[in-house]
């Protein structure tokens, strides 16, 4: 385990006050595992960072040893700081996690216990700091060998530094309080009498040194302690976001009670943010304490695989787990809460083959249904999930169809990735490789301490990489693009080995839900042993996680010189055939995505391979070896070329010079995503959705073809106009534009982030 940036309590004053060189040597290594601290977070260190080392040296603690932006393993959350060194009675390493606040003044939100309002904070609520810095304890407590191991003593502490107690006195009013001290500037002698009671006069060198080459624990398994978590209370630690999710909708479960209301919860993340262990935690402590809710999925892998861990001793558990299906007919408000994980897999309507042609006739919108099912209904999702014709879950579409039935919203947006690792990078890099986030493929830089990507010769490579793991004692599992087709077992109940590459032949997963011999039902092929030897499809993988994972990319996306082409005829899953249904433009989106999904199930590395020579020509030129040199194939990638032309098409093609006039044909959401960059930073940085398109029109219009002018016979928006606000969401997702909160943003206005402006401005001087 890596900590961020190290050094001797003494030196903090030194570093870190103008010219601040510490500021640099710390931004830089942060910028190498991936993360860009902003300017406000560099302010941040220079407000704070210098009173920490001068309390520490008034407590005659230079000494010991400081971890700044220390790392959570497995998470890409880090700590403000972690003090090292002896423990004065018992000689054993001892810790303290600080959390550092400029606050001046906090008060309870809304009388709730665990939730704190910031006056010119731009995120409110915010977790309380005894809460926040003791999640981090508990987190490195469970998931760090060493301090058990060691018998080592960990505590955390928040410090308000700027803050009077006047100014916070309601942050001791809660019992939330009790969880970490809180000290404030007025304070500051009861702070470093704390800190000598936690650190003798011995150097703290060795106690870092424990903590930092400390074994981590693999993180518990969302599936292999739903049970507990249901039914024990068991669960999982929340962090940061997390918490702030999980306590907000029980805050409007009590207030939808108390006060007779609705309102929805939206919480939204990447892969691995959290969002099904908020699910379970929810869902175990509402029934806990006697309320009616259920838990729904879009997913027939996911659900019945909950049912299956988390209800295996009641079949009263199984039935909290339902389908997004279950409630065409349910009462309205019936429900306390509705939880709605994988919401981005809400289809237009709940009806199937097997709905009877008077309720078929009847039905309304499923987000409608799941909309009036409860009090308080929460959606749990990704974007970039979406990887089936029909799948309509998004986040403009939750809020829209609430505001139209005067619900009120909430939304929490989760920044942190546990799944790969907590590899802000490797998600990055994924993104990018994918045209899913500007800037194109990137070379990845070698490997994190925490998370391993690489790209293999060939499939009798991956697999054989895999098995060494999987005899291990980790969990391991290959996935595929559905390019093959996938037969029913042989009639002396065998798989046949449809996935062929080569001389390498696998079964697919076990497409019912029936054991054939040692292979798990398809539900259950993530989880257990059994499916390490058949190849799993995006249906079967999504939602789930193991350590290793390994990607076959097949023929149908395919890298050609400078871009990705879409090959539809490669493709063999049955829900993409009809191009009336799925056009080629929304079989690209949703093809990427799959690959998406399928590259970030990995909670420790990835390995990747392409059946296709250029492509796997690219991977290999992207994933470097040590000792290699960096060279990305082809030229510059579409994202941030707005005017490139837009192919689909065979992977045998001529790499001929494509015209960039085009008459006919949607432009792709990678080029509307430049188009919104370009006129944000026109206007200001900040406009309305209308000043945005209107700009849009103006500065590019004359790129835009006849099928981006139609409009649509659902709705009679122009088909470009609404592309555009959809990849708004996208980019709201990718941290590019702000999102919407209430109270603090304006509804109906786009506005960049900071790294928004960044990405403009390289547009727009041509990079």
């Amino acid at each position: 385990m890596a900590s961020t940036y190290r050094l001797q309590a003494a030196d903090l004053v030194r570093m870190f006050e103008p010219p601040s060189p510490g500021e640099e040597q710390l931004a830089r290594t942060l910028a190498y595992s991936g993360a860009s601290p902003s300017a406000s977070e560099r302010q941040s260190w220079r407000a704070s960072l210098p009173v920490l080392g001068r309390d520490l040296v008034d407590a005659d603690l230079g000494h010991i040893e400081v971890l700044l932006e220390h790392r959570l393993p497995l998470s890409s959350k880090r700590t403000d700081a972690v003090l090292a060194g002896v423990h004065p009675r018992t000689g054993h390493p001892s810790y303290v996690v600080v959390e550092l606040k400029q606050w001046s003044n906090a008060h309870r939100w809304e009388d709730d216990d665990m939730l704190v309002e910031v006056p010119g904070a731009a995120y409110r609520p915010v977790l309380h700091p005894s809460l926040q810095v003791a999640g981090y304890v508990g987190y490195l407590r469970d998931f760090t060998t060493s301090i058990d191991a060691t018998h080592a003593s960990i505590q955390g502490v928040a410090y308000l530094h700027n803050a009077a107690d006047t100014g916070v006195a309601e942050l001791w009013s809660v019992p939330a309080a009790h969880q970490a001290p809180v000290f404030t500037g007025q304070r500051r002698g009861e702070f470093v009498d704390f800190l000598r009671g936690q650190f003798s006069d011995e150097p703290g060198r060795s106690a870092a040194d424990v903590l930092l080459g400390s074994a981590i624990r693999p993180s518990k398994r969302l599936l292999t302690v739903a049970a507990a978590e249901i039914r024990e209370r068991e669960n999982f630690i929340l962090l940061d976001e997390q918490r702030v999710a999980y306590q907000l909708v029980l805050h409007e479960v009590e207030a939808a009670r108390r006060e007779d209301h609705k309102t929805a919860v939206v919480i939204s993340g990447g892969p691995g943010s959290g969002k099904s262990v908020i699910a379970l935690a929810l869902l175990g402590e509402l029934a806990r304490s006697g309320r009616a809710a259920l838990h729904a999925t879009g997913s027939q892998s996911f659900t019945q695989t909950l049912r299956k861990v988390a209800g295996h001793r009641s079949r009263e558990t199984q039935s909290l787990f339902k389908y997004f299906n279950s409630f065409m007919n349910a009462d309205r408000n019936g429900l306390d809460v509705l939880i709605l994980d994988e919401a981005h897999r809400i289809r237009d309507k709940s009806v199937n083959r097997y709905t009877s042609k008077v309720v078929r006739e009847h039905a309304g919108p499923q987000i409608d249904e799941l909309l009036d099912a409860a009090r308080v209904p929460v959606f749990l999702l990704d974007e970039h999930q979406v990887v089936r014709p029909g799948e309509v879950g998004s986040i403009d579409l939750i809020e829209s169809r609430a505001e139209e039935r005067g619900i009120d919203i909430r939304h929490v947006d989760l920044n942190a990735q546990f799944r790969a690792g907590g590899s802000e990078a490797y998600i990055s890099w994924v993104l990018s490789l994918l045209g899913l986030a500007p800037g194109g493929p990137q070379p990845w830089r070698g490997d994190e301490p925490t998370y391993s990507l690489d790209a293999v010769d060939s499939p009798e490579e991956l697999e054989a990489r895999l098995l060494l793991h999987h005899d291990g004692g980790a969990t391991a599992r290959m996935t595929a693009g559905y390019c093959w087709r996938w037969s029913d077992p042989t009639k002396d109940g065998q798989l046949v080995p449809d996935v062929t590459i080569g001389s390498w032949q696998r079964p697919w997963n076990v497409k019912g839900d029936r054991r054939v011999g040692d292979a798990p039902p398809s539900q259950l092929w993530a989880t257990e042993l059994g499916g390490f030897e058949q190849v799993g499809c995006v249906y079967t993988a999504q939602g789930f996680e193991y350590d290793w994972n390994g990607v076959i990319l097949g023929p149908d996306l395919v890298w050609r010189t400078d871009r990705w082409v879409a090959v539809r005829e490669a493709n063999r899953d049955p829900a993409f055939r009809s191009r009336s249904a799925v056009s080629d433009v929304e079989f690209d989106r949703l093809v990427r995505n799959v690959y998406k999904v399928l590259l970030t199930r990995g909670m420790r590395g990835t390995l990747v391979y392409s059946t296709d020579p250029e492509t796997q020509e690219l991977l290999k030129s992207l994933v470097l070896r040590r000792g290699t040199v960096a060279q990305v194939t082809g030229g510059t990638p579409l994202v941030g070329n707005p005017s490139a032309a837009y192919v689909v098409g065979e992977p045998s093609r001529p790499k001929e010079k494509v015209s960039t006039v085009r008459v006919t044909g949607l432009t792709p959401q990678s080029v509307l995503r430049d188009f919104v960059l370009l006129a944000l930073r026109d206007l200001g940085g900040s406009a309305t959705k209308e000043k945005v398109l209107d700009r849009i029109d103006e500065r590019f219009g004359a790129g835009l073809t006849r099928d981006d002018r139609r409009r649509q016979p659902s709705n009679n928006e122009v088909k470009w106009e609404n592309q555009a606000a959809w990849e708004r969401n996208a980019m709201v997702t990718d941290k590019l534009i702000e999102p919407y909160v209430r109270g603090v943003t304006t509804r109906g206005v786009w506005t960049l982030t900071p790294l928004g402006r960044v990405e403009a401005d390289r547009l727009a001087d041509g990079g």
